[in-house]
C-alpha cells in the first residue's frame, strides 16, 4: 500500500515544524522525492484533512496524478498545518511511526 517509507514522511513532519530556517532544505527534500513517493504524500495529507477516508487511499493517489498541476514541493509547503496533517494521515492509515521518530530524536 504505502510506497513512500514512513521514516521519508517524518523527516518531513518534524523538518516543517522547524520553522523557516529548514523550509529551503525541506522544499528540495521533498523535490527531490519520485513521483510516486510525492503522490502518496499528498494522499496522506489529503487523508489527514478527511478529504479521502483511508480506506480510499489508492484512489487519492491516483487523483493526486492525475490532477496535480503545481509542484508537489510548492503544493505542500504552503500548506500551514503540513505536519499535523501528514500525522493524522499516517494514524489513520494505521502506520505507526515511533520508530523512525526515535531516530530523529
Amino acid at each position: 500500500m504505502l510506497e513512500i517509507a514512513p521514516a521519508k514522511v517524518v523527516q518531513i513532519i518534524y523538518q516543517f515544524r522547524e520553522g523557516p530556517a529548514a523550509r529551503a532544505e525541506l522544499h528540495g527534500f521533498i523535490a527531490g522525492l519520485n513521483d510516486d513517493e510525492k503522490a502518496q504524500l499528498t494522499a496522506i495529507v489529503w487523508v489527514g484533512r478527511g478529504e479521502f477516508e483511508p480506506e480510499d487511499f489508492d484512489a487519492a493517489v491516483a487523483m493526486v496524478m492525475r490532477e496535480a498541476t503545481a509542484p508537489t514541493e510548492d503544493y505542500l509547503m504552503g500548506i500551514p498545518l503540513l505536519s499535523e496533517h501528514l500525522e493524522s494521515g499516517l494514524e489513520a492509515l494505521g502506520i505507526d511511526v515511533t520508530g523512525e521518530e526515535e531516530d530523529l530524536l
